[in-house]
């Protein structure tokens, strides 16, 4: 089984915005043992998120959707979700109803413009937002000869999105048979090419862990991810691939994870 994580909003694709949702739920789906295969980024147009989804759907098993919830007319994925699926777009009575509460809990009249925010794909089931106006959508949708594929479009503002992935998204998804664990190796004086030359057959496309290499201005970063029914058979592997790697690196490793060279260095004075 495998994701791809579509981040909707001309903010986003325009540099406006920086996408920080795709990332989080990356991690989120490592701890389930579902790899992410694609980040997608996509403006507000119909034609093209249509696009996109039909392409994610394809090619992926696990399609989660932030953005595009809201109740203005660039906000399109509840109409983009019922065009994929062959669907109209139906009332939810208990969401209207919920998003009324929500306004009268603050003392205002629902604008009329929201009660699009209560529509949703006939055949799909609806997310409860308990902090935000906009339910999420959740899909299976059938594949000719394959699983159906999954689909979870939330809202974009990161808060809501977490609580909504946490509470409504998580236990819907399948996972516990394989898990993915990270490690990061931090290093310095030493060029991303002689680091792969060092490294050798640890860098091996198709090796579990995989390792992989990232240069950030004057620092070299191993991206070492393991694959494992459990906790101990990742961190076993991830130690045998560290302790190998800092065999062959020396002392051109400085340091693991978050760790900086320059506080590394002040605690060497």
């Amino acid at each position: 089984m495998q994701a791809e994580i579509i981040a909707i909003g001309t903010e986003l694709t325009s540099g406006e915005k920086l996408d920080t949702n795709s990332q989080w739920l990356s991690l989120q789906l490592a701890d389930l043992g579902i790899p992410v295969l694609f980040h997608t980024t996509v403006a507000d147009s119909m034609a093209a998120n249509l696009q996109a989804l039909q392409l994610a759907v394809e090619r992926t098993d696990v399609v989660l959707i932030t953005g595009g919830l809201g109740p203005t007319l660039d906000d399109l994925t509840r109409d983009v979700l019922a065009q994929l699926a062959g669907v109209d777009l139906e009332l939810d009575a208990a969401s209207l109803s919920q998003l009324e509460d929500f306004f009268r809990g603050r003392g205002r009249t629902m604008p009329e413009r929201n009660r699009i925010q209560a529509m949703f794909p006939q055949g799909s089931l609806p997310l409860l937002n308990p902090i935000g106006t906009a339910p999420g959508v959740w899909m299976e949708l059938p594949r000719a000869g394959r699983n159906p594929c999954l689909i979870a479009a939330m809202p974009g503002v990161p808060s809501e999105m977490y609580r909504m992935f946490f509470e409504q998204v998580r236990p819907r998804l399948p996972g516990g048979q394989r898990i993915i664990r990270r490690a990061r190796i931090n290093c310095f004086g030493i060029g991303e090419s002689q680091t792969e030359e060092l490294l050798g057959e640890l860098t091996a496309r198709g090796r579990d862990p995989e390792v992989g290499i990232t240069a950030h201005e004057a620092t070299i970063t191993l991206r070492i991810v393991a694959n494992g029914a459990t906790e101990e058979e990742c961190q076993q592997k991830i130690a045998a691939v560290s302790r190998e790697a800092r065999e062959r690196l020396g002392d051109n490793v400085y340091g693991v994870e978050d760790e900086k060279l320059e506080d590394v260095v002040l605690k060497l004075l």
